[in-house]
């Protein structure tokens, strides 16, 4: 046997999403080279690791085993790169997030300076809707997550980030004046939705159902940046969240359609289950949150002010 730690690393990814392509693009690596290391490992044993039935990838139970050893063999390499860290004094660990799919255009910034000021901390970020995100947490997958809507069923303690803004926005080809519409404006304007699951989907019909609008369902789609690119092609109009629109908006791709009551707001929470006994890194992370957060506001968002 002569299989290397990267060999080990591709097929645990490979046995954990039953998926070469999508081992690839968690890996940052292109198919063919996940493939012919798949390859190369494979042919280092008699017995098969994988079978694909129906253009399906299916993991053998021998190489279900073979997965469970590479895990471990993994995670000592890590602790041996850990405790080579601590002994230099240095912080080390995993810091694990779960995300809505908005919060990718928040996190980074909070992320940014404590990750470049402890290099021996590792970031597992998971980035998808809501219900995923708080799944996830309630599993105890992650250290923390990071919505705009808080779970209701969970027991959770939170810091506030910063304000969640959301606006009535339409392409460069609506014709917008300067008085505020009222909510009628809503009879004539087919909206695009977000999918089910959805933070932003949630707060937005939420007032919907609160104001009674007479709203016009035009389509649903799976992310913010598909709802975006189908506004900009003019295929409808959308309540979408102020802090993924920046470029957009200074681009004059889109534009903010005023209305009475808008924005609608919300507010950006980190959570984290409560009584979880935090690791090093995580509480680290923390502590970095509570005194740098204003600083991160004032430094990264004060465009966001202007709106």
């Amino acid at each position: 046997m002569n299989y290397t730690l990267n060999q080990l690393q591709i097929f645990l990814k490979v046995s954990k999403t039953s998926s070469i392509t999508k081992a690839a693009e968690e890996l940052y690596l292109t198919q063919p080279a996940v493939s012919i290391q798949l390859k190369n490992f494979q042919d280092q044993f008699e017995i098969a690791l994988t079978e694909v039935v129906g253009r399906r990838l299916y993991i053998t139970d021998f190489g279900k085993e073979v997965a469970l050893a590479a895990e471990k063999i993994i995670n000592e390499v890590q602790a041996i790169d850990y405790k080579t860290l601590a002994y230099k004094g240095k912080l080390f660990g995993k810091l694990k997030l779960s995300v809505v799919s908005t919060g990718k255009y928040v996190i980074p910034y909070f992320l940014s300076d404590f990750l470049k000021k402890h290099g021996g901390v590792e970031l597992m970020l998971d980035v998808t809707n809501k219900a995923k995100v708080i799944e996830t947490l309630s599993k105890n997958e992650v250290d923390f997550a990071l919505v705009s809507v808080l779970p209701t069923d969970l027991a959770i303690e939170k810091i506030e980030l910063m304000q969640n803004k959301l606006f009535l926005v339409g392409n460069k080809e609506h014709k917008v004046t300067r008085k505020l519409n009222d909510k009628s404006i809503f009879d004539s304007l087919p909206l695009i939705y977000r999918e089910s699951g959805s933070g932003t989907r949630y707060v937005m019909e939420k007032y919907i159902e609160q104001n009674s609008l007479p709203v016009k369902k035009k389509m649903e789609l799976a992310t913010n940046e598909a709802v975006k690119q189908a506004v900009i092609a003019g295929l409808g109009y959308s309540i979408m969240p102020l802090i993924g629109l920046k470029n957009e908006l200074l681009n004059g791709d889109l534009q903010i359609i005023p209305v009475k009551g808008f924005p609608i707001t919300s507010t950006w929470h980190l959570i984290w289950l409560k009584g979880k006994n935090l690791s090093p890194a995580a509480l680290s992370f923390l502590q970095y949150i509570q005194t740098e957060k204003e600083k991160i506001i004032k430094e990264k968002f004060d465009w966001f002010e202007s709106f």
